[in-house]
Protein backbone atom coordinates (compact mmCIF):
# COMPACT_ATOMS: atom_id res chain seq x y z
CA UNK A 1 0.00 0.00 0.00
CA UNK A 2 1.29 3.44 -0.93
CA UNK A 3 1.46 6.13 1.75
CA UNK A 4 0.30 9.60 0.68
CA UNK A 5 0.85 12.78 2.69
CA UNK A 6 -1.88 15.39 2.06
CA UNK A 7 -0.82 18.88 3.12
CA UNK A 8 -3.42 21.67 3.11
CA UNK A 9 -4.36 24.25 5.74
CA UNK A 10 -7.97 24.15 4.51
CA UNK A 11 -9.37 21.15 6.39
CA UNK A 12 -12.36 20.68 4.08
CA UNK A 13 -10.16 20.41 0.98
CA UNK A 14 -7.74 18.07 2.71
CA UNK A 15 -10.61 15.88 3.91
CA UNK A 16 -12.05 15.70 0.39
CA UNK A 17 -8.69 14.68 -1.09
CA UNK A 18 -8.18 12.10 1.66
CA UNK A 19 -11.59 10.50 1.09
CA UNK A 20 -11.01 10.00 -2.64
CA UNK A 21 -7.50 8.63 -2.14
CA UNK A 22 -8.54 6.33 0.70
CA UNK A 23 -11.43 4.99 -1.35
CA UNK A 24 -8.86 3.94 -3.94
CA UNK A 25 -6.92 1.94 -1.37
CA UNK A 26 -4.20 4.45 -0.51
CA UNK A 27 -2.99 5.07 3.04
CA UNK A 28 -3.30 8.77 3.98
CA UNK A 29 -1.38 10.97 6.38
CA UNK A 30 -2.48 14.56 7.02
CA UNK A 31 -0.67 17.81 7.76
CA UNK A 32 -2.15 21.30 8.04
CA UNK A 33 0.94 23.48 7.66
CA UNK A 34 4.46 23.30 6.30
CA UNK A 35 6.22 22.56 9.58
CA UNK A 36 3.84 19.74 10.38
CA UNK A 37 4.31 18.36 6.86
CA UNK A 38 8.09 18.16 7.32
CA UNK A 39 7.68 16.49 10.72
CA UNK A 40 5.28 13.87 9.35
CA UNK A 41 7.56 13.27 6.37
CA UNK A 42 10.55 12.59 8.60
CA UNK A 43 8.52 10.35 10.91
CA UNK A 44 6.62 8.24 8.35
CA UNK A 45 7.46 6.38 5.14
CA UNK A 46 5.84 8.69 2.57
CA UNK A 47 5.63 7.64 -1.09
CA UNK A 48 3.93 10.74 -2.55
CA UNK A 49 2.93 14.19 -1.36
CA UNK A 50 -0.08 16.33 -2.32
CA UNK A 51 1.13 19.77 -1.28
CA UNK A 52 -0.72 23.09 -1.15
CA UNK A 53 1.40 26.13 -1.97
CA UNK A 54 -0.34 28.85 0.05
CA UNK A 55 0.00 28.03 3.75
CA UNK A 56 0.89 30.09 6.84
CA UNK A 57 4.47 29.90 8.09
CA UNK A 58 6.46 27.56 5.86
CA UNK A 59 4.64 27.52 2.52
CA UNK A 60 4.49 24.69 0.00
CA UNK A 61 7.36 26.06 -2.08
CA UNK A 62 9.73 25.91 0.90
CA UNK A 63 8.48 22.48 1.91
CA UNK A 64 9.14 21.20 -1.61
CA UNK A 65 12.65 22.68 -1.61
CA UNK A 66 13.49 21.05 1.72
CA UNK A 67 12.15 17.66 0.61
CA UNK A 68 14.14 17.84 -2.63
CA UNK A 69 17.40 18.38 -0.74
CA UNK A 70 17.44 14.70 0.24
CA UNK A 71 14.47 12.90 -1.29
CA UNK A 72 12.95 12.30 -4.70
CA UNK A 73 9.35 11.29 -4.00
CA UNK A 74 6.64 12.50 -6.43
CA UNK A 75 5.08 15.83 -5.40
CA UNK A 76 1.77 17.14 -6.72
CA UNK A 77 1.34 20.83 -5.88
CA UNK A 78 -1.97 22.64 -5.42
CA UNK A 79 -2.59 26.36 -5.76
CA UNK A 80 -5.52 28.77 -5.80
CA UNK A 81 -3.58 30.91 -8.28
CA UNK A 82 -3.57 30.13 -11.99
CA UNK A 83 -0.83 32.54 -13.09
CA UNK A 84 1.94 30.96 -15.17
CA UNK A 85 4.65 32.32 -12.86
CA UNK A 86 3.21 30.42 -9.90
CA UNK A 87 3.34 27.23 -11.95
CA UNK A 88 6.92 27.87 -13.07
CA UNK A 89 8.08 28.61 -9.52
CA UNK A 90 6.37 25.46 -8.28
CA UNK A 91 7.96 23.29 -10.94
CA UNK A 92 11.39 24.85 -10.46
CA UNK A 93 11.34 23.75 -6.80
CA UNK A 94 11.05 20.16 -7.97
CA UNK A 95 7.31 19.47 -8.14
CA UNK A 96 6.25 16.73 -10.56
CA UNK A 97 2.77 18.03 -11.29
CA UNK A 98 0.54 21.01 -10.54
CA UNK A 99 -3.21 21.55 -10.17
CA UNK A 100 -5.30 24.69 -9.75
CA UNK A 101 -8.06 25.00 -7.15
CA UNK A 102 -10.91 24.29 -7.46
CA UNK A 103 -10.14 20.93 -9.03
CA UNK A 104 -12.04 17.78 -9.91
CA UNK A 105 -11.20 15.18 -7.19
CA UNK A 106 -11.35 12.41 -9.78
CA UNK A 107 -8.73 14.20 -11.90
CA UNK A 108 -6.52 14.63 -8.84
CA UNK A 109 -6.87 10.91 -8.10
CA UNK A 110 -5.96 10.08 -11.70
CA UNK A 111 -2.84 12.27 -11.53
CA UNK A 112 -1.78 10.76 -8.21
CA UNK A 113 -2.16 7.24 -9.63
CA UNK A 114 -0.22 8.27 -12.75
CA UNK A 115 2.68 9.61 -10.63
CA UNK A 116 2.67 6.42 -8.58
CA UNK A 117 2.75 4.24 -11.69
CA UNK A 118 5.66 6.15 -13.19
CA UNK A 119 7.66 6.24 -9.97
CA UNK A 120 6.98 2.82 -8.48
CA UNK A 121 5.95 0.57 -11.38
CA UNK A 122 9.07 -1.51 -10.88
CA UNK A 123 8.19 -2.54 -7.31
CA UNK A 124 5.40 -4.97 -8.18
CA UNK A 125 7.95 -7.78 -8.61
CA UNK A 126 11.76 -7.90 -8.79
CA UNK A 127 13.11 -7.58 -12.30
CA UNK A 128 15.34 -10.31 -13.61
CA UNK A 129 19.00 -9.52 -14.19
CA UNK A 130 18.61 -9.88 -17.94
CA UNK A 131 15.62 -7.54 -17.99
CA UNK A 132 17.54 -5.00 -15.93
CA UNK A 133 20.36 -5.04 -18.45
CA UNK A 134 17.98 -4.62 -21.36
CA UNK A 135 16.32 -1.66 -19.65
CA UNK A 136 19.62 0.17 -19.04
CA UNK A 137 20.89 2.67 -21.60
CA UNK A 138 24.50 3.83 -21.36
CA UNK A 139 25.96 7.08 -22.66
CA UNK A 140 29.66 7.15 -21.88
CA UNK A 141 29.76 6.92 -18.06
CA UNK A 142 26.05 7.74 -17.66
CA UNK A 143 23.62 4.86 -17.00
CA UNK A 144 19.85 5.33 -17.31
CA UNK A 145 17.74 2.45 -15.98
CA UNK A 146 14.09 2.46 -17.06
CA UNK A 147 13.07 -0.36 -14.75
CA UNK A 148 14.23 1.38 -11.60
CA UNK A 149 13.83 4.98 -12.81
CA UNK A 150 17.43 5.72 -11.81
CA UNK A 151 20.32 7.62 -13.38
CA UNK A 152 23.92 6.96 -12.33
CA UNK A 153 27.21 8.55 -13.27
CA UNK A 154 30.34 6.62 -12.28
CA UNK A 155 28.29 4.81 -9.65
CA UNK A 156 26.80 7.99 -8.18
CA UNK A 157 23.03 8.42 -8.46
CA UNK A 158 21.71 11.68 -9.93
CA UNK A 159 18.37 12.41 -8.23
CA UNK A 160 15.69 13.30 -10.79
CA UNK A 161 11.96 13.87 -10.48
CA UNK A 162 9.75 11.41 -12.36
CA UNK A 163 9.08 13.96 -15.12
CA UNK A 164 12.77 14.82 -15.47
CA UNK A 165 13.56 11.12 -15.80
CA UNK A 166 10.83 10.64 -18.41
CA UNK A 167 12.18 13.54 -20.49
CA UNK A 168 15.75 12.25 -20.24
CA UNK A 169 14.75 8.72 -21.17
CA UNK A 170 12.73 9.98 -24.14
CA UNK A 171 15.69 11.95 -25.50
CA UNK A 172 18.26 9.25 -24.73
CA UNK A 173 16.13 6.52 -26.28
CA UNK A 174 15.83 8.61 -29.47
CA UNK A 175 19.35 10.00 -29.74
CA UNK A 176 19.83 12.38 -32.63
CA UNK A 177 16.12 13.17 -33.02
CA UNK A 178 14.93 16.67 -32.20
CA UNK A 179 11.78 16.87 -30.06
CA UNK A 180 9.76 20.08 -29.88
CA UNK A 181 8.44 21.30 -26.52
CA UNK A 182 4.96 20.34 -27.74
CA UNK A 183 6.04 16.77 -28.56
CA UNK A 184 7.82 16.36 -25.22
CA UNK A 185 4.83 17.65 -23.28
CA UNK A 186 2.33 15.44 -25.05
CA UNK A 187 4.54 12.33 -24.81
CA UNK A 188 5.54 12.81 -21.16
CA UNK A 189 2.49 14.50 -19.65
CA UNK A 190 0.05 12.82 -22.06
CA UNK A 191 -2.03 16.00 -22.26
CA UNK A 192 -2.72 18.54 -24.99
CA UNK A 193 -0.08 21.25 -25.25
CA UNK A 194 -0.93 24.95 -24.89
CA UNK A 195 1.18 27.53 -26.70
CA UNK A 196 1.80 29.52 -23.49
CA UNK A 197 2.89 26.44 -21.53
CA UNK A 198 6.44 26.82 -20.12
CA UNK A 199 6.43 23.52 -18.24
CA UNK A 200 8.83 21.71 -20.58
CA UNK A 201 11.27 24.61 -20.60
CA UNK A 202 11.40 24.63 -16.79
CA UNK A 203 11.90 20.87 -16.54
CA UNK A 204 14.60 20.90 -19.24
CA UNK A 205 16.40 23.68 -17.38
CA UNK A 206 16.30 21.76 -14.08
CA UNK A 207 17.37 18.54 -15.78
CA UNK A 208 20.28 20.25 -17.52
CA UNK A 209 21.50 21.80 -14.28
CA UNK A 210 21.55 18.44 -12.51
CA UNK A 211 23.27 16.63 -15.37
CA UNK A 212 25.82 19.34 -16.08
CA UNK A 213 26.73 19.59 -12.40
CA UNK A 214 27.54 15.87 -12.39
CA UNK A 215 28.91 15.39 -15.91
CA UNK A 216 30.73 18.68 -16.39
CA UNK A 217 29.28 19.20 -19.86
CA UNK A 218 25.93 19.84 -21.55
CA UNK A 219 24.24 16.62 -22.60
CA UNK A 220 20.96 18.10 -23.85
CA UNK A 221 21.30 20.39 -26.85
CA UNK A 222 18.89 23.14 -27.85
CA UNK A 223 18.10 23.48 -31.53
CA UNK A 224 16.83 27.03 -31.57
CA UNK A 225 13.32 27.41 -32.91
CA UNK A 226 12.93 23.63 -33.16
CA UNK A 227 13.42 21.82 -29.87
CA UNK A 228 15.82 19.61 -27.90
CA UNK A 229 17.95 16.56 -28.55
CA UNK A 230 20.74 14.36 -27.23
CA UNK A 231 23.42 13.38 -29.67
CA UNK A 232 26.31 11.30 -28.33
Amino acid sequence: MRHILVVDDEKEIGDLIAIYLQNDGLDIFRAYNGQEALEVFEREQIDLMVLDIMMPGIDGIEVCKKIREKHNIPILMLSAKAEDMDKIIGLMTGADDYMIKPFNPLELLARVKSLIRRSFHYSAEPAKAQSQQEETIKINSLEINKTYHTVHHNGHEIPLTSKEFDILFLLVNNRGRVFSAEEIFELVWKESYLASNNTVMVHISNLRDKLEKELGYKLIKTIWGVGYKIEV
